[in-house]
């Protein structure tokens, strides 16, 4: 299937933006280590959240998480804590994407795992059970989710948990998000050092009534659309002004792009100005989720630029610095690329395709952050659009609902 949309001039009108994914799926494992019987409220209807409430729900031997990869770290860690056997899967993707930095850290602490196919890959068989560890020791710039999973069953071991962080700590926005979080379920977890956080054993609440609050990720496909549009006025709900979420900073960064922001008590109104430089330079080392909206929406303003701070984005969804050279080329757009954590364009052109067809790679920001290129691009096509369900599944319905038209 492949999607071709047309582009209003005039984009106005109010979004419910979906819940947090991040946070949805951090309050449902913290949610089940407390054992408490009410859910989190608002919950993600996107498939990673669905697949994380399967699993949790239904208790089956075999866990299929398709391609979630939060999911796949959240879950090892807490099927670990479980006297239970498990075997975790997904799609072959996943079954690509290696685990065995987790993998290692949870048998230091105790851990019976064992690598089911591929030595370092899902699917994983997990005899679950006591643990005994305290201190582990990882490299800072390992995935967030490792150092997340890691911290959330913390606090259920007997002595707690002590992990240190060597050399540069990336993504901390996240590990301060899941910290909130896990003190919010009333876990006593701090930075004890630039580089140590320690988590002191305790019993989660499990009578907390826990709200989640929309997703600053899906809220940054709004703001390209505001830069990109010839004039633009939207109402996003559902965000907070002091959210958890790094991925907020992305209003910052649009401001310059010519998007401000305004906040009100149903979340914030978006409208367009006109951009404040004429090239952007920004490390993504803390908003990695955000690249893919930026590198699009950059340029496409014509506004080149240098992104640092990347290294993650090859053992996402897709390898997404290949994906954005590959597909931006289509465009007529030549991005380089350095030491796989740099993405950078200098305003050099190429010959774009006719009518471009945007691979999406199974990835759902591939999808959404292209999507916006329609106001330049009247005839790019966005193939197998239905990858958005993975974290924004009423993306395109919201599109409609603006005035853009979908064929």
């Amino acid at each position: 299937m492949q999607y071709k949309l047309t582009a209003p001039s005039l984009v106005e009108g109010c979004i419910q933006l979906p819940a947090s994914k991040s946070i949805s799926n951090r309050a449902l494992i913290l949610h089940a280590l407390s054992g408490g019987e009410h859910q989190p409220r608002n919950l993600s209807d996107c498939d990673d959240t669905q697949v994380m409430i399967k699993a949790l729900t239904e208790n089956s031997e075999i866990i299929d998480i398709m391609a979630a990869g939060t999911a796949m770290r959240f879950l090892t860690a807490y099927l670990c804590t479980r006297a239970e056997t498990h075997i975790i899967t997904g799609t072959e993707r996943m079954q690509q994407r290696p685990i065995s930095i987790l993998v290692d850290a949870l048998r230091k602490l105790g851990a019976e795992i064992n690598y089911e196919a591929n030595e370092g890959f899902p699917p994983l068989r997990i005899n679950g059970g006591s643990l005994s560890g305290h201190r582990i020791i990882l490299k800072g710039n390992v995935s967030s989710q490792y150092i997340s999973a890691l911290l959330m069953i913390g606090a259920t071991l007997k002595q707690g948990l002590q992990l240190q962080l060597t050399g540069e700590i990336i993504s901390r926005p996240y590990i301060r998000l899941t910290m909130q979080l896990m003190k919010d379920f009333g876990a006593t977890v701090d930075w004890i050092s630039d580089d140590t956080i320690e988590v002191r054993p305790t019993s989660y609440n499990p009578s907390v009534d826990y709200f989640v609050e929309s997703d600053w990720s899906a809220a940054s496909y709004w703001y390209q659309i505001a830069a990109l549009a010839k004039d633009a006025n939207i109402q996003l709900n559902g965000l907070f002004e002091k959210s958890y979420q790094g991925d907020s900073r992305g209003a910052e960064i649009m401001r310059k792009l010519g998007v401000t922001t305004s906040f009100n008590e149903a979340g914030v109104r978006i409208s367009k100005t006109v951009p404040t430089i004429k090239r952007l330079d920004e490390n993504f080392v803390d908003i990695p989720d955000l690249a893919q909206t930026f590198v699009v929406t950059c340029a496409v303003l014509g506004i080149p630029f240098r992104f640092t701070g990347l290294q993650t984005l090859k053992i996402k969804e897709t390898d997404r610095i290949t994906a954005l050279i590959t597909e931006m080329r289509k465009l007529g757009y030549v991005l380089h690329d350095e030491a796989n954590s740099i993405l950078w364009w200098d305003g050099e052109r190429c010959h774009p395709d006719s009518t471009p067809v945007i691979s999406t790679y199974e990835d759902h920001r591939m999808a959404m952050a292209f999507a916006p290129a329609s106001y330049l691009f009247p005839n790019m096509r966005i193939e197998h659009p239905q990858v958005v369900t993975k974290s924004y599944p009423s993306f395109w319905a919201h599109l409609q609902q603006v005035g853009f038209k979908i064929e």
